[in-house]
């Protein structure tokens, strides 16, 4: 079995900052899982679909504690999207598009957002309140998404990116990849709770975020 996990992650968040990224935060995971779900199934894998996972209803994604982690810390995660690499006709090279499905479809949704967000600054409604609100909230939800694409991508367990070498260094050396796995993945928490407590910066996240978030607004005409 594959667990796929889509990881939200941001500091230095205040309770209302954090109340305003939560729509895109959801929306985000929901669309990261159901993509995994999405391009395991096309490829041969029903395993998540029988799970009841093949859906953007964001119940079926949700993992409670992770979405607590979120409101009070500022990071969390959805439920891992579990596949079946043994129903995979070309297994490595299978399991490396259904990890990378995730980030990208993040990346995607960050596009349409924008371009939603550059429609409506563009309309009449940007005169209202309710067009500055909606503004606001799909160019956050876009910021959110843009984070989710370049944090999901660190060649680190559990992330989506440490499949791009997992699935072949599993078979060369099941038991190296499983300590990489395990302490990976204790490296990767205490690098959150170190950059969220501490306010250093060891990943420089929020530098590779800002250059995605840059190029994605140039393509949809949004001045930078």
């Amino acid at each position: 079995m594959h667990n796929c996990i889509g990881f939200f992650y941001f500091n230095n968040m205040d309770f209302n900052q954090i109340t305003l990224f939560l729509p895109g935060a959801i929306i985000g995971l929901t669309v990261h899982e159901y993509a995994h779900a999405f391009v395991a199934y096309k490829l041969g894998d029903n395993t998540a679909k029988l799970q009841g996972r093949l859906t953007l209803n964001p119940l079926k994604h949700i993992d409670w504690l992770g979405f607590f982690l979120i409101v009070v810390a500022g990071f969390g995660w959805a439920k891992p999207v579990i596949i079946n690499p043994e129903n995979f006709k070309k297994k490595h090279r299978d399991e490396i598009l259904v990890s990378l499905a995730g980030p990208f479809s993040n990346l995607l949704l960050a596009v349409l957002l924008f371009v939603l967000t550059r429609l409506l600054v563009s309309s009449s409604y940007i005169q209202t309140d309710f067009g500055v609100t909606l503004t606001n909230l799909l160019f956050v939800s876009g910021y959110i998404n843009i984070a989710l694409f370049v944090f999901n991508l660190i060649p680190i367990p559990p992330l989506d990116g440490s499949h791009l070498y997992s699935t072949y260094l599993h078979k060369m050396n099941p038991q190296l990849m499983g300590n990489i796995y395990k302490y990976g993945t204790l490296a990767l928490l205490l690098i959150i709770i170190a950059e969220s407590t501490l306010n250093i910066n060891i990943l420089h996240i929020s530098e590779f975020i800002q250059i995605v978030l840059g190029f994605s607004m140039q393509l949809v005409g949004i001045n930078v």
